[in-house]
């Protein structure tokens, strides 16, 4: 199952949050924190069902004028 992760740089930590799934994590690396993320779904779905099929999120940018 493929999940598409968004991470933010937050102070001293990287955070990957997946975007399909409401499953957040963090590292000190963007590597570390996808490693995480991926222990913390692998441990959320022990007590969820995997869906069938997750349709893949729309990302967009968006622009404010200042």
């Amino acid at each position: 199952m493929r999940f598409t992760a968004a991470i933010s740089h937050e102070g001293e930590w990287f955070v990957a949050r997946t975007l399909e799934v409401e499953v957040t994590s963090q590292g000190q690396s963007i590597d570390e924190a996808l490693a995480n993320l991926r222990e913390a779904l692998e441990l959320y779905f022990e007590d969820e069902t995997l869906p069938e099929d997750i349709e893949p999120p729309i990302i967009a940018t968006i622009q404010l004028s200042a």
